[in-house]
C-alpha cells in the first residue's frame, strides 16, 4: 500500500499544480509537502512531478497515479460524510465570495437561524472556486455565467448596476439629479476579479449617455465589491454598485440612488451550485429552500427603477 498521507499531499499538489497551494490547503508547510512527495516518489521508484519555475507539472507516471488518487480521496470524503451523517443533519456548509457573504448573506442569516435554531451554518468566504471533491462544502453560491461543468446550477438572482452615494454627498457637492451632475463628484471603481464583462465602467456609463468625463478612470479602486460599497457609504464619492449587494444599505438610508433611471442589467447572475447527484440532509434542504424564498423576494424588489434622488 502507498503511504496514505503522502498520497493525500500528492493529490492536492497535482490538482492545484503547486506545492505552495497544496501546503495552504492542507495546513502544512511547503517543505512538508516536498518531503511527502519525495516519500511517494521513492515508493513509485520514479519522479511524479517536473519542477517548473512557479509550479509543478505531472510526469506520465504522476498523471496515471492522479486518476486513482482523486477517486480514492473522493471515496474517503464520502466515507467521512457517511459516518458523520447525524451531525450533517444539523449543519450546512456553504462557500461564497466575500462580498456576497458580507453584504447579502450574513445580514439575512438571523432570519434562517431564528427558524432553524438547531442548525449550524458554516461559511467559507473565498474568491477561489470550491473543489467539491476535496472539501466538506455542501453547496456554493457563485457569481458568473452559469453552466458549470459537473454541477447542478440553479439561478438564484439576477444582478444589475446602480449609481449610489452617501446622502452627505449633497452637502459637499450640491444637488445630484441628472447624469450631468455626476461629472463634478469623485468616482469610486469596482475592480473585483469576478467582474462581469457586461458590467459598465464609469467611462462606459458616461459614454452611453452621450457625455464625456475627462477623469472617468481616476478615483479610488477596490478589488472587492463590498469595499467599493463601503467607500460610498463613507462619502468618498459615487460608485457603480451591484444592486443586490448595495440593497440593504439603500433600504437603511446609508446609500441613495440619486439618478432616477432603471438599473443597468448585467450578464452575470448568482447561481446556487452543488455536485450532481448529491443527497442532502434536512439542514441543507431547509437552507436551500430559505435561500430560494429570500432571493425571490429580493428579485421582485429590484425590478422597480432606482429611487432616492437628492433634493
Amino acid at each position: 500500500m502507498p503511504p496514505f498521507l503522502s498520497l493525500r499531499v500528492f493529490e492536492a499538489a497535482a490538482r492545484s499544480g503547486s506545492f505552495a497551494r497544496a501546503a495552504e490547503e492542507l495546513g502544512i508547510t511547503a517543505g512538508a509537502v516536498s518531503q511527502h512527495i519525495r516519500i511517494l516518489e521513492d515508493f513509485a521508484g520514479q519522479p511524479l512531478f517536473r519542477r517548473l519555475g512557479r509550479g509543478v507539472e505531472l510526469t506520465e507516471a504522476g498523471q496515471a497515479g492522479l486518476v486513482h488518487a482523486s477517486s480514492a480521496m473522493a471515496e474517503m470524503l464520502q466515507a467521512g460524510r457517511a459516518v458523520r451523517q447525524s451531525l450533517r443533519g444539523r449543519r450546512v456548509s456553504i462557500s461564497t465570495a466575500p462580498s456576497f457573504a458580507s453584504k447579502w448573506l450574513i445580514p439575512r442569516l438571523s432570519a434562517f437561524q431564528g427558524d432553524n435554531p438547531d442548525t449550524e451554518v458554516r461559511m467559507s468566504a473565498d474568491m477561489a472556486l470550491i473543489d467539491f471533491a476535496g472539501s466538506d462544502i455542501d453547496l456554493a453560491i457563485r457569481y458568473g455565467p452559469g453552466g458549470y461543468e459537473g454541477l447542478h446550477c440553479e439561478r438564484l438572482m439576477s444582478e444589475s448596476v446602480v449609481v449610489v452615494c452617501s446622502p452627505q454627498i449633497v452637502d459637499t457637492y450640491g444637488p445630484v439629479k441628472t447624469p450631468e451632475d455626476l461629472a463634478r463628484i469623485p468616482l469610486i471603481h469596482d475592480d473585483a476579479p469576478e467582474r462581469d464583462p457586461s458590467c459598465p465602467t464609469w467611462g462606459m456609463w458616461f459614454a452611453a449617455r452621450g457625455l464625456r468625463h475627462g477623469d472617468a478612470e481616476r478615483g479610488m479602486r477596490f478589488n472587492q465589491s463590498s469595499l467599493t460599497i463601503e467607500a460610498a457609504v463613507a462619502g468618498k464619492g459615487l460608485a457603480l454598485a451591484k444592486r443586490q449587494l448595495a440593497l440593504r444599505d439603500i433600504e437603511e438610508g446609508r446609500l441613495i440612488a440619486p439618478i432616477d433611471e432603471i438599473d443597468a442589467p448585467v450578464g452575470f447572475a448568482y447561481w446556487l451550485v452543488w455536485p450532481r447527484g448529491r443527497r442532502f440532509e434536512p439542514a441543507q434542504t431547509a437552507f436551500i429552500n430559505w435561500l430560494r424564498v429570500e432571493a425571490a423576494g429580493r428579485e421582485t424588489e429590484t425590478q422597480a427603477p432606482a429611487q432616492g434622488s437628492l433634493k
